[in-house]
This record gives structure tokens, sequence and C-alpha cells, in this order.
């Protein structure tokens, strides 16, 4: 069986939000929102249970970005995946100057199940996507059958 979380509204302040500060035809700005906080976006994310090795995958999308640019905490039994892209590449071509810059932080929170240990929870990255395994359910608290005497 296979997890899959969408989220429709997730997207939607910033659909808004450049909708709104969008230049209007006279030149004006239309609205203004004023932050000197950055804004963090989610990395999307799917889930995968795995039912005969007790197992559940969250595979994040990280385009672009190096295993050391991505920290994972785990504290009080939620994992916390986040990134700082912060990359500028410039070329020259047949006379145009070319810059590219990329710069956001990324950050997404899970609740994991009770009694998961931090050595529980492995994670690799490869291209781009980084996947991080954790148990369903601990042995401990896994339910049991008990038998009518």
């Amino acid at each position: 069986m296979s997890l899959w979380f969408y989220e429709p509204f997730a997207d939607f302040d910033r659909l808004f939000d450049e909708a709104f500060n969008a230049r209007a035809g006279n030149g004006t700005v239309s609205r203004q929102r004023q932050s000197t906080t950055p804004t963090v976006l989610r990395p999307r994310m799917d889930l995968h249970e795995d039912a005969e090795k007790n197992a559940v995958t969250a595979s994040f999308e990280f385009p672009g970005l190096k295993k050391e640019d991505v920290n994972i905490d785990f504290h009080n039994g939620r994992l916390t995946v986040s990134a700082e892209s912060n990359a500028s590449s410039e070329k020259n071509e047949d006379g145009y100057a070319v810059r590219e810059r990329r710069y956001g932080k990324f950050s997404r929170t899970l609740q994991l199940p009770q009694g998961i240990k931090d050595e529980d929870i492995k994670a690799t990255m490869e291209n781009g996507v980084l996947n991080v395994t954790f148990p369903k359910t601990t042995p401990e608290l896994a339910p049991k059958k008990i038998t009518v005497a």
C-alpha cells in the first residue's frame, strides 16, 4: 500500500501574492506586502508504505541541492527536513550575459509514530531526492492478537 498526500492549498498564498503584487497596466503596484522575514518553502513529499518491511519512506524533492546542503533533525517524535539554496551561476554566450540565481529556504516537519528512536531513521540522497525511511511502528507498540481461552 502506498500513501500519498496531496496538498491543494499549499501554494494558495504564493499564488495570491503573485497575483496581487503584479504590476497593474498603469505601472502601479496594486497591493504591496512588506515582510522582512524570508519565505520558507515546503519541499514536495511522497510517502510510501512497505507493509512487508514494516517501513515508511518519505521522499523529499530538493532539486539542485547536495546532501551537504540538507539538514535532518529529530526531536520529540518530530522529523524536520530543511535545506537552504544559495546558488548563482553566470556565463557568457554569443554576446549575452546569462545570470541565474536561486535562493530559498525549505522546511518540512513530520510527526513520526510513537516509540521511534533516532537510530531507526535512515536517510539517503541521490539526484536531488532525499529518501528518509523509518519503521511504521515499533515491535513493542504493534497490535498483538490475544486468543480467548
